[in-house]
């Protein structure tokens, strides 16, 4: 052999390993996208981990989770969705707001809503049994379930009149639960005073405007962004002295005193199963959307304590959770 071609040989064979391995396919990614800051829903991350986890996906070995939150500014979600698009990812798993954000920025990329509130309604799917396009997801119908948490804040504080709503006006759902809780309230002769919050000095508003008409009760309506401030919300009610009821039981471990409403957790666990199934090559369209098949209702007897409330019996009695 030519000294020439042994050259050539001996490069092209010390090139093939390397050749081979560019060649090796990279670990599927997961955009996890979400219209809130990441502080205080560690526990959604790790439910969503435990249903990757439930369909062969481990984090950091079969697949890779990048992380983007837009800290309650909805206006940074576009460049978000924009930023995963580029990566690129396999799918986008995000809550509701931010769901609706990568749907306006993609026909193609597949997308998990986490909890939807109704997703035919808002646009994400043709229908929950075939969704039709690049979305699917958990129906979480959180906003619908304002109707209920009414009745049971009635049952606690009959006597309350009027009774606060607190909703924020950047959540998809809350038009829906307004006219529904309005309608319900208008039925029993229920007064009501509604009011909005989009930001922490918003929040710390409408407690002075709670105060001022004299409301004996608070119904905090189903959001991402009032969730992410539960901390501050409970601890406003609870200085008040303001019996209140919440969309997720969060809120109670938080200190408030009664939440109603279905497991953000679980919805994040049962995300995480369909984030998997498509990656591992299912499409969103074949894939109907998920719904609740638990409600849960919490009471925190400590917290009734403080406000100097005697939880009735009858509503002990349909308690899921009760914290002593």
């Amino acid at each position: 052999m030519k000294r020439r071609e042994f050259v050539a040989a001996l490069g092209a064979a010390a090139a093939w390993p390397f050749t081979g391995r560019a060649q090796q396919p990279a670990i599927p990614v997961i955009g996890f996208l979400r219209s809130t800051p990441r502080a205080s829903f560690d526990n959604l991350v790790v439910a969503f981990r435990q249903g990757l986890k439930e369909a062969g996906l481990v984090e950091g070995q079969s697949v890779k989770i990048e992380y983007r939150y837009a800290d309650n500014q909805i206006d940074r979600l576009p460049a978000l969705v924009a930023d995963l698009l580029i990566v690129p990812v396999a799918v986008i798993a995000g809550d509701n707001v931010a769901a609706l954000a990568a749907k306006a920025a993609t026909t193609t990329v597949p997308i998990v809503v986490l909890t939807a509130g109704d997703p035919v309604r808002s646009g994400l799917v043709a229908s929950l049994n075939r969704p039709g396009g690049n979305v699917t997801g958990v129906s979480f119908f959180a906003g619908a379930l304002g109707t209920k948490r009414l009745e049971l804040l009635r049952q606690l504080t009959p006597n309350a009149k009027p009774i606060a709503v607190l909703m924020n006006p950047d959540t998809p759902t809350t038009e829906e639960e307004r006219v529904d809780v309005q309608a319900a309230a208008q039925a029993i002769g229920q007064q009501l005073v509604i009011l909005t919050a989009a930001s922490d000095h918003d929040i710390e508003i409408a407690f002075t405007k709670i105060v001022e008409h004299g409301a004996g009760a608070l119904l905090v309506a189903a959001s991402a962004f009032l969730n992410s401030r539960r901390a501050s919300i409970v601890a406003l009610a609870t200085r008040h002295g303001l019996p209140a009821v919440y969309p997720q039981r969060e809120f109670v471990t938080a200190g408030g005193l009664m939440s109603y409403g279905t497991s953000i957790s679980d919805a994040y666990r049962q995300g995480g199963l369909y984030a998997a199934r498509i990656v591992n090559g299912e499409k969103p369209a074949d894939l109907p959307v998920m719904q609740p098949t638990r409600f849960e209702l919490v009471i925190n007897l400590a917290a009734a304590k403080a406000l100097g409330l005697d939880v009735p019996n009858t509503l002990l009695a349909l308690a899921d959770e009760v914290i002593e």
